[in-house]
């Protein structure tokens, strides 16, 4: 079981813990909702609960809880630029079906 960051969210993720001044990583959980059932949910930490994995990346933590592990093992971040847009993509491999939008996924 991993959860895995490119060198592109590693650096977006440690510029913000710099800016704000404190924490030591992100947490990365799913949540029920939109059209095809789950989406991603990502906010920072400055602690880890005692049951949560943790699994880091080049010194940046991603902490994860046990439910959501179930559905985002394996998981890829990323942190991409295209145009004017940029944000954090999911490489999932669990993933059997998205919404039209990409707000959503089912596994």
């Amino acid at each position: 079981m991993a959860i895995t960051m490119t060198e592109a969210a590693v650096s977006h993720v440690r510029r913000h813990l710099e800016t704000r001044g404190k924490g030591i990583g992100i947490r990365l959980g799913v949540r029920t909702t939109g059209c095809s059932g789950m989406a991603y949910v990502l906010e920072f930490v400055d602690d880890v609960p005692g049951d949560d994995q943790v699994f880091e990346s080049d010194g940046v933590k991603v902490i994860v809880d046990p439910k959501s592990l179930t559905y985002i093992d394996g998981t890829e971040l990323d942190f991409v630029k295209e145009g004017l847009n940029e944000g954090f993509q999911f490489n999932n491999p669990n993933v059997k079906d998205e919404c039209g939008c990409g707000e959503s996924f089912n596994v």
